[in-house]
């Protein structure tokens, strides 16, 4: 696991106060996939309601605070691709 995919799991563990109802990928271009479902976080690349690619600048800047996932998903920094309001639930959770 890349130590990007191991900031990420820990930083949205600490963000998700109890499990997620649902299901979502985050693919992290060129590092790799992160789940979160019902049983937590972790790495992982499974099938999910929503998956969320970006790069690592963004993702990290998402993490931290520094970028709302609303305007990263506007400006193009953030694709959607599948349930938009399980994305939406997800942004309430990150931002």
């Amino acid at each position: 696991m890349s130590d990007v995919i191991g900031h990420a799991v820990e930083a949205l563990t600490a963000k998700l106060s109890g499990s997620f109802d649902g299901s979502a990928k985050f693919v992290i271009e060129d590092e790799g996939a992160i789940m979160l479902d019902g049983d937590g976080v972790r790495a992982g690349d499974e099938e999910a309601d929503v998956t969320l690619p970006a790069d690592t600048d963004t993702f990290r800047a998402i993490l931290d605070g520094d970028l709302n996932p609303t305007a990263a998903f506007m400006s193009g920094r953030l694709q959607v691709s599948g349930d938009m309001g399980m994305a939406m639930k997800l942004g309430g959770v990150l931002g």
